[in-house]
């Protein structure tokens, strides 16, 4: 008798082994596993700082040890994600062709890129940038991998609230970079980052909820209806605003940033609260246009911290 064996890995999961594909296909792969469009936004809130720590222009060269620490750290903390949760990324269309599970990379590569990642970020910023620094980034890894991905994403609806934390350490290293120490300025800029987070994440959440809930992962999306996730996300937008203003009564910046921040945080309000609208007028997920507000939320990051950057030369 003919017993035809079935193959119960996920679609598009390479037959052969990992060492057999080509070495430019497995080179972007490993790339893939630091998430480089994540890190972008991580990059785009630390320089700006060093630009308000310095109050001109700070050094080129440790401007740019700085953001490639910060790519090995982040990108280490990213590759430990995908290890971590390569089980749930099969059975997500959003992330069934991540490297670790199509194959193209094994898990134990994956885990061991992450680790070397890790290790090589943090003495990269203690013995070029300053140990504060290298602290600090190796915190925010920890917090990423530890907490918020084996603990708190499967675990409670706040997973991105508090899991965000981790997202907000690169204004700390941008401050900390220059001089090695966190200031107020840094404090503010944190919180910034820790309320945009949630009404960042929250309108993809919507779009894919489907997918989390397949996987059992429970995002607020998945266990609150659209208007109560329209409302905290209204919530956390104002909030953020407010905070995002304090940099001037405060004494950190000059006129250009406030009026800046005003105006695109006016606009975020306006996006925000047309979803929350559009929520509440029972609108199909389809025609709640939440990918909307998520667009615009990585706009109004840019335009926030490059006045952050401009502001000091316009003082």
């Amino acid at each position: 008798m003919c017993v035809t064996a079935v193959d119960s890995r996920p679609a598009g999961v390479f037959q052969d082994s990992p060492g057999h594909r080509p070495f430019g296909a497995r080179a972007k792969g490993f790339v893939a596993l630091t998430k480089p469009r994540i890190i972008e936004l991580l990059l785009i809130t630390t320089v700006p700082v060093m630009f308000l720590a310095e109050q001109g222009v700070p050094n080129l060269w440790l401007v740019l040890a700085t953001c490639f620490g910060g790519y090995l750290s982040a990108g280490g903390a990213n590759a430990l994600n995908m290890y971590i949760d390569r089980d749930i990324d099969a059975l997500m269309d959003r992330t069934s062709q991540r490297p670790l599970v199509t194959g193209l990379i094994s898990p134990r590569e994956g885990l061991a890129f992450g680790l070397v990642l890790a290790a090589v970020s943090t003495l990269w910023f203690g013995l070029l940038v300053n140990w504060l620094s290298a602290a600090l980034s190796l915190g925010a890894l920890l917090f990423y991998v530890v907490v918020y991905t084996m603990w708190l994403k499967r675990r409670t609806a706040q997973n991105i609230v508090w899991g965000g934390i981790a997202g907000c350490m690169p204004v700390f290293i941008g401050w900390s970079s220059v001089t090695n120490s966190v200031s107020w300025a840094a404090v503010v800029l944190f919180l910034v980052m820790f309320f945009w987070t949630p009404p960042h994440y929250w309108p993809l959440s919507m779009k894919v909820k489907e997918d989390y809930a397949r996987v059992g992962v429970p995002m607020l999306p998945v266990v609150a209806t659209n208007t109560v996730v329209a409302r905290q996300i209204v919530l956390y937008s104002w909030v953020m605003v407010a905070v995002s203003l304090t940099l001037w009564p405060l004494g950190y910046v000059g006129w250009f940033y406030p009026v800046v921040a005003a105006l695109a945080g006016a606009w975020w309000l306006r996006e925000a609260h047309g979803l929350q609208s559009r929520a509440k007028a029972g609108a199909a997920g389809a025609k709640l246009k939440e990918m909307r507000l998520f667009h615009w939320s990585i706009t109004y990051v840019s335009i926030l911290f490059l006045a952050i950057a401009v502001d000091p030369f316009l003082r």
